[in-house]
């Protein structure tokens, strides 16, 4: 497999909503490596299909300390969060050289079809938790940084800009 480039904000399919997956085949398979294989390149914890330009809603998760613990998600959703809040800096390799602490719930229950092509659900905590919910984020078209008051917002993009 492949690691595959990462697109770069502002490209507008990065504020599009990525497509839902009918069926799991070998080629969401091979797409499921590949951002894998891009996710481990990075490194990261976690890759949204529409960062690598494919417009399906397809993510891989792994905040495992091993590795090779990689979650492939079809169409995610998050079925339950939990109340309690967690705080984590979060960044993306589409806008690189810049971080923003944002708050999301410590704990969800994600639906999702698995490379089996059943319906899975799971409970996530801590960094799996937020990874998911960043990567669905992703598949609809938002940034991590959309979840700041527009003054922070403004400033992290300000701040980008001069970095590239």
């Amino acid at each position: 497999m492949t690691a595959r480039a990462i697109l770069q904000w502002p490209d507008k399919r990065l504020r599009t909503a990525a497509a839902p997956v009918e069926t799991i085949t070998d080629d969401i398979r091979a797409t499921w490596d590949d951002m894998i294989d891009t996710m481990e390149a990075m490194p990261g914890v976690g890759l949204a299909a529409p960062q690598i330009g494919v417009m399906l809603r397809l993510a891989v998760v792994d905040a495992s300390e091993e590795r090779g613990q990689a979650i492939r998600m079809a169409n995610p959703e998050i079925l339950h969060a939990s109340a309690q809040p967690r705080d984590h800096e979060e960044a993306s390799p589409c806008l690189p050289g810049v971080s923003a602490k944002i708050t999301r719930p410590r704990a969800v229950t994600v639906r999702f079809l698995n490379e089996r092509g059943e319906v899975e659900d799971r409970d996530l905590v801590h960094l799996w938790s937020t990874s998911v919910q960043h990567q669905i984020d992703h598949l609809n078209g938002r940034m991590y940084f959309d979840n700041l008051s527009g003054l922070k917002r403004q400033m992290l993009l300000k701040k980008a800009a001069k970095l590239r």
